[in-house]
């Protein structure tokens, strides 16, 4: 079982300092994809003058736009940093970038759409272009802080991690979060990336996850090696059903979620979608016409 951490000290509007280089604030924006709302983060030190880089600005909200800036506010503002484009990350990079001088730095946007049906309320920002693209490994430097870049595909495919060297921490974006699991919506969200990609993160042995949601996790190494078990035994489950005779998502998700929000079935199903697509890529499942949501699948 995932030891998920839910509580944490915040309020909205409020600037938090939970570490050394990081200070943290809350965008109002919660809801069953964002939980209490975006994080945004900003790295480096207090002083006025000190240059800072700012993760996941968020979405576009007056009250959260003038908090942050407020947040800033005698520092100088290098770098705004993008885990990914999805809408209640990123809208606020550019304006904020242009009212501090900062760079926009992040992966190329998506060039699929980002997921099979309108079950999430994820979607991508249409309209955002970074100023420097990002792949991973890049490094940025600012007074007394490093991050480096690390491609996170899977959530979605151009989703990127952040790592605070000298606190061996890791913004995670929606890559880990510690309230709940992530989805993987496909046409664009991949299975196989995820996994690969959260294998690479657990090579990695943070001393702290700083997700774009909800509040850090400290106990990163058995909370990562939960998370990991949970996506193999999802994928079990699914194969389960098969054998017990479901040949539908539909006919899946009710059981396999019968103890989640309903309100998140849609995504549930994509995310269904996901393992048996990578189960028809090992070859131990087929899929008729293809594998999509509509989809009948049997076992091979």
């Amino acid at each position: 079982m995932i030891p998920f951490v839910r509580d944490f000290d915040f309020a909205y509007g409020r600037t938090d300092s939970v570490s050394p280089l990081i200070q943290r604030l809350v965008a109002h924006n919660p809801g069953p994809f964002t939980f209490t709302g975006t994080g945004v983060y900003v790295v480096g030190r207090p002083e006025p003058g000190a240059r800072v880089a700012v993760i996941d600005p968020g979405p576009l909200d007056p009250a959260h736009e003038a908090a942050l800036l407020a947040a800033v506010k005698g520092r100088i503002v290098s770098h705004v940093l993008v885990t990914h484009t999805h809408r209640d990350h990123v809208p606020l990079a550019r304006p904020f970038a242009e009212k501090t001088g900062a760079v926009v730095l992040a992966a190329r946007p998506p060039v699929r759409e980002t997921h099979a049906s309108g079950a999430l309320d994820e979607e991508d920002d249409p309209d955002f272009a970074p100023d420097v693209v990002l792949t991973g490994g890049e490094v940025i430097a600012g007074d007394g802080w490093t991050l480096e870049t690390v491609a996170t595909p899977g959530h979605v495919s151009n989703h990127l991690a952040f790592v605070l060297k000298e606190e061996n921490a890791l913004f995670s974006g929606d890559h880990v979060m510690g309230w709940s699991t992530t989805v993987v919506a496909p046409p664009d969200g991949n299975m196989r990336d995820y996994l690969a990609s959260l294998d690479a993160v657990i090579a990695r042995d943070f001393a702290t996850i700083w997700p774009t949601h909800g509040p850090p996790i400290t106990e990163v190494a058995p909370f990562l090696a939960a998370y990991r078990a949970h996506r193999l035994e999802r994928e079990a489950q699914v194969l389960a059903r098969l054998a017990a005779g479901d040949r539908t998502i539909a006919e899946m998700v009710p059981v396999l979620y019968a103890a989640v929000d309903r309100r998140l079935w849609p995504a549930a199903s994509l995310s269904v979608l996901a393992h048996l697509i990578k189960l028809v890529e090992d070859g131990v499942v087929e899929a008729a016409p293809e594998a999509a949501l509509s989809a009948e699948f049997r076992l091979v």
